[in-house]
């Protein structure tokens, strides 16, 4: 599977970003899992970028994760997008795989999930809803607008993507 997982720690007024083992891009429980096992006292959330098709952020907290899927229609395709939309109490588009080309993607989950953190949840939307760019891209713009980007490029430069 192509495309990488991230978390993305903010601690102390900083920020770090580490890469999580490639096991985060096909299975929720485990991102979450990796995610809280980080231990920090600052905000922790993960970047997925899937296949370069579509991006989730996951954000652990006591009561479960928050969760932003960039592209439901995904879930047709892919485990970990259908688990996330699982966990949200949304269930998975009734498309049929042939004519997911065809459907505009939207996006399902918390819009404002990193507005906390200086990512307002307008901003969150224009960044979804602009189909022309890849996974990547997005997550890359997010990293920007948060002021994370050069610490995100370092790991994917090691990463090889």
């Amino acid at each position: 599977m192509e495309g990488f997982a991230v978390a993305v720690i903010r601690e102390d007024g900083s920020w770090k970003v580490t890469a999580l083992k490639q096991s985060a891009l096909l299975d929720l429980r485990d991102a979450e899992r990796q995610l809280r096992e980080l231990r920090s006292s600052g905000a922790v959330f993960g970047l997925l970028d899937v296949d370069d098709e579509f991006f989730i952020v996951v954000r652990p907290a006591p009561s479960g994760a928050h969760l932003l899927v960039s592209d439901a229609t995904a879930a047709v395709d892919y485990d970990i997008a259908a688990d996330a939309l699982e966990a949200m109490n949304i269930e998975v588009p009734d498309l049929d795989p042939d004519e997911l080309d065809d459907v505009d993607p939207w996006e399902e989950g918390d819009l404002g999930i990193l507005a906390d953190l200086g990512l307002p949840e307008p901003v969150m939307s224009v960044i979804v809803s602009d189909t022309d760019l890849y996974a990547d891209e997005q997550i890359g713009m997010i990293a920007a607008r948060l002021g994370f980007a050069d610490e995100l490029s370092k790991v994917l430069d090691k990463l090889g993507h």
